[in-house]
């Protein structure tokens, strides 16, 4: 193990960036040093403890590097590239899809990729702590639990931001002096959803004092509880309005979301009759309803109820069945699978590799795979190829603009029907 003790290093040179977007140089003994708010090719100087230097100074800048627009970046910890160009950002990151499409010997047909707008993040969860003067809101400073608070964001959407001193209020009511709650807010088409956790047991008084902040969101939950409902948060997905559960998980911005459910769209275009797995509530499932009979499958009851509820109130929907089950513990076989003639696959970053095994032995003629995980996604491909699919196209789509995060959607054919 590299030694703690510290150690100055005059010079360095950046050579590459690493997974999570910090730069790495290379010490006297060939060992990696990382090296955040960098760039490849840039001389940077700084002191180095183990394997880091914390507080670079950078001596010869890229061309690619930019002043980055928000004032809390070089503490906030939500963005880890706001120093690089947008060319250089998108090409880094069809890069990391292409490297680990590589690393499996696997064809890169790589679509353009399709970046969110700044100030586009429809959720997030915010940190909030008691102050001795009030409360402090925002994210975590990078590579610590300490909170930087934050007044503006290039990332939310604005009337996120809005929300601070309801926000403010209640920390103040809800959290300990040693607690830190986490602030899950969803903006939906009827208004700001709000997830609170790790607060105070929600007792009388406190129940009493929350609907204060009524006015600054549609619905508010504390942890398992309710609180009020002022209007049910809605999202549309296709022609139906859903729902969602509180905390549950949605596609961080519109413009991505639309990307993905475009890409679905036309890998399955054509099929009579779909598989949606780690449906969630609905995303594709509904879209792709409007053209073909979907079968939704998801480990959520919760998630499949917010999906069922919708289907009910919905109009010119071909039929949607659903079915609460476990993927990674009792993925679909074969004999199931053979029923449908499309696959939709969105597993969580850890990938669907026993469900992918089934895909590859029941040979449905077209999946398309949505990922949040190059890596996962190109060892679950590699799979489908080897059982004889071709991987048609990948569309990179980064919704987590300036965060090393980027998600893709693809289509793999059986080689005998691949147009």
């Amino acid at each position: 193990m590299r030694s703690l003790r510290q150690c100055p290093v005059p010079e360095v040179t950046i050579t590459r960036l690493g997974h999570l977007g910090d730069g790495i140089a290379t010490d006297d003994h060939g060992g990696p040093i990382f090296v955040p708010l960098t760039l490849p090719g840039e001389v940077v100087s700084g002191e180095i403890y183990g394997d880091r230097i914390a507080a670079p100074s950078v001596i010869t800048p890229s061309s690619d590097r930019v002043k980055a627009p928000c004032p809390h970046y070089k503490s906030c910890g939500g963005c880890s590239l706001m120093h690089a160009s947008d060319p250089f950002v998108a090409t880094w990151k069809e890069n990391v899809i292409t490297t680990a499409l590589q690393a499996h010997d696997l064809p890169t047909p790589l679509r353009p990729i399709v970046t969110s707008a700044r100030k586009s993040r429809r959720r997030a969860t915010l940190a909030g702590t008691r102050t001795k003067k009030g409360a402090m809101i925002g994210f975590h400073a990078r590579k610590s639990g300490t909170i930087v608070p934050t007044r503006d964001c290039f990332l939310l959407e604005p009337a996120l931001l809005e929300t601070l001193p309801a926000l403010e209020r209640i920390v103040k009511l809800g959290a300990s002096r040693s607690a830190t709650l986490g602030l899950a807010l969803t903006l939906t088409d009827t208004g700001i959803d709000l997830h609170v956790t790790g607060a105070k047991p929600l007792d009388g008084p406190l129940r009493a004092a929350l609907p204060q902040v009524r006015g600054s969101f549609s619905r508010l939950t504390w942890g398992d509880e309710p609180v009020y409902t002022e209007t049910p948060p809605r999202l549309t997905l296709g022609t139906a309005r859903v729902t969602p559960p509180p905390g549950a998980f949605l596609q961080a911005t519109q413009d991505g979301e639309a990307a993905l459910q475009a890409a679905v769209a036309e890998a399955t275009q054509g099929a009579t009759h779909i598989a949606d797995l780690f449906c969630g509530i609905g995303t594709f499932t509904l879209p792709l309803a409007q053209a073909a009979p979907v079968h939704a499958v998801e480990a959520a009851p919760d998630l499949l109820d917010a999906l069922d509820h919708a289907t009910r109130f919905a109009t010119g929907l071909k039929p949607i069945t659903t079915e609460a089950r476990d993927l990674y513990r009792r993925p679909l076989l074969p004999d199931e699978l053979a029923k449908f003639d499309a696959i939709v696959i969105d597993p969580p970053r850890a990938g669907a590799e026993a469900q992918t095994e089934q895909i590859a032995k029941a040979h449905v003629p077209v999946i398309a795979a949505v990922s949040c995980n190059p890596v996962t996604f190109a060892r679950d491909a590699a799979i489908l190829t080897k059982a004889g699919y071709a991987l048609d196209w990948v569309q990179p789509v980064d919704q987590f603009r300036w965060s090393p995060h980027v998600e893709l959607a693809a289509r793999f054919t059986l080689a005998h029907i691949s147009d």
